[in-house]
């Protein structure tokens, strides 16, 4: 794994997988990131997606608890880490839906995020992360943003963990995402496609 920046005590990243598969790359991607997590960082894999109701505007006041929970570990975490599958060019409904219960949340504006793509042919869902995600005023770092080809070569955390390509695209994300958030890197100016 490639060597991480010093790190400031207790810095958290949150993944968010847009898969509920139980054998689904992407949440795979996510628990494999914190297994490889230097110490000083804290990965957190959030589970709690599919419990999330579909948005609805007129909760915005009185959010259901599943809601809570999400904005809450949004809030609380210094970086995130989203990983979303690609359904029929777009991303999974799972992600779009949580998104939609952060649109107007103020914590979520300027929060540095790295983008994952485990398949290079689904760039539709990629690119429309990205595009959400920027409408969102999520940072978006590029630096830390990648696509990483899995599909028949390292599709459970075991084989990635057993990886040194994968082990080290994991290192360099969550380097580039630590210096970042720690304002030692220069700003994303634009996103790698």
């Amino acid at each position: 794994m490639a060597a991480h920046p010093a790190v400031k005590s207790g810095l958290k990243i949150l993944t968010l997988s847009g898969s509920l598969r139980a054998d689904s790359i992407n949440c795979a991607f996510c628990r494999a990131t914190a297994a490889l997590a230097p110490p000083g960082v804290h990965v957190e894999v959030y589970s709690g997606l599919g419990e999330m109701p579909l948005y609805n505007h007129d909760m915005e006041t009185s959010p259901p608890p599943a809601v809570k929970r999400l904005r809450v570990a949004i809030r609380d975490t210094d970086a995130l880490l989203i990983a979303s599958p690609e359904y029929a060019h777009g991303i999974s409904g799972v992600m779009k839906n949580a998104l939609d219960w952060l649109v107007s949340y103020e914590p979520t504006v300027r929060k540095p995020a790295a983008i994952v793509n485990t398949s290079p042919r689904a760039h539709h869902a990629y690119d429309a992360l990205r595009e959400i995600l920027t409408t969102m005023s999520v940072d978006i770092v590029g630096s830390a943003s990648l696509t990483v080809p899995l599909l028949g070569t390292s599709t459970t955390e075991a084989d990635m963990l057993g990886s040194a390509y994968v082990s080290r695209m994991i290192g360099e994300m969550i380097g580039a995402l630590v210096l970042h958030v720690q304002g030692r890197d220069t700003p994303s100016a634009s996103f790698p496609m």
